[in-house]
């Protein structure tokens, strides 16, 4: 007969935060560029305005530039790309953009050694996982980002003419969002744009309104979003202001940021607890006899 075995085990339990710090750098028509980082490492969504203006805002914002390991580009628009190539350099960090992106670009913004991506293939980035994925866009690949650390996820969406499968799937799974709020639809109807102009930013590969916006995340985000920025608010067809207010009533579920085309926005963390565990076991029969 085998002899009787006690189990004993031992859990050891470390407690620690995950933590990810998020800026709108510029947000606008006139320039966008988007901060994930954590304290050692960085990624920039973005570069669409000067070098010296990004470095400046993010000192601005104590921000360290240093800390920037990539520049990921989302589409050619000069709004997106035209601080990329000397930033890169300054900071001596790849671009990543899609081969199609990179040929459409004009040929003073395209960087040197760029590093070509794929949309729908994770690409790794120190610590980050960055996501990319196809949304509509009158772009010649646009792509928007989930940026992936310890398990919190953010995604960059802006310049999207309508919620697609994808737009959709990656809010599902984001604990925070730049999202695109380009404008009021009573101000872009009845405003100075010319018909065509006003037609293409309604159309499916223009630009989110803010109603647009507002029904994404009510009926597709889930459980864990904590955080939206406001994005990429028109200097003409919207303001702050109404923004807000059509969000309003979600201000008890998340923390809702604006962001600015002029200057920096609020610096934002966001925090999950983990725990890690070590187990020792250790398996001792009653009936052997320990001499010391």
């Amino acid at each position: 007969m085998l002899p009787k075995v006690d189990y004993f085990c031992t859990f050891t339990f470390d407690l620690f935060l995950i933590m990810l710090t998020l800026c709108a750098i510029a947000s606008g028509s006139n320039g966008n560029c988007y901060y994930i980082g954590n304290n050692r490492e960085a990624v920039l969504v973005d570069a669409g305005i000067s070098a010296r203006q990004i470095m400046n805002r993010m000192k601005q914002q104590n921000l360290n530039p240093a800390l920037v390991k990539a520049i990921f580009i989302s589409h050619e628009h000069t709004d997106h790309v035209c601080g990329a190539k000397v930033l890169s350099k300054k900071l001596m960090v790849p671009v990543y953009v899609t081969r199609r992106t990179y040929a459409a670009m004009y040929n003073n913004h395209k960087p040197q050694a760029p590093r070509f991506f794929d949309p729908g293939t994770e690409i790794a980035v120190g610590s980050f996982s960055v996501f990319p994925f196809l949304k509509n866009h009158d772009a010649a690949q646009p792509c928007s980002f989930r940026i992936s650390y310890n398990g919190l996820h953010t995604g960059v969406l802006t310049d999207i003419g309508v919620a697609c499968e994808n737009v959709i799937r990656e809010v599902s799974h984001c604990h925070a969002l730049f999202l695109e709020t380009n404008y009021d639809e009573k101000m872009l109807w009845e405003g100075r744009y010319p018909w065509p102009l006003k037609r293409r930013i309604a159309s499916d590969h223009g630009h989110l309104s803010n109603d647009q916006a507002f029904d994404l995340i009510s009926r597709h985000s889930g459980n864990q979003l904590q955080i939206v920025f406001l994005s990429h608010l028109s200097a003409e067809n919207n303001t702050p202001e109404k923004a807000m207010e059509r969000f309003n009533e979600l201000r008890q579920r998340y923390q809702i940021y604006l962001t600015s085309r002029h200057s920096p926005g609020e610096v934002v963390s966001i925090t999950a607890a983990a725990v890690a565990t070590d187990t020792f076991d250790a398996v001792l029969p009653t009936q052997l006899k320990l001499e010391l």
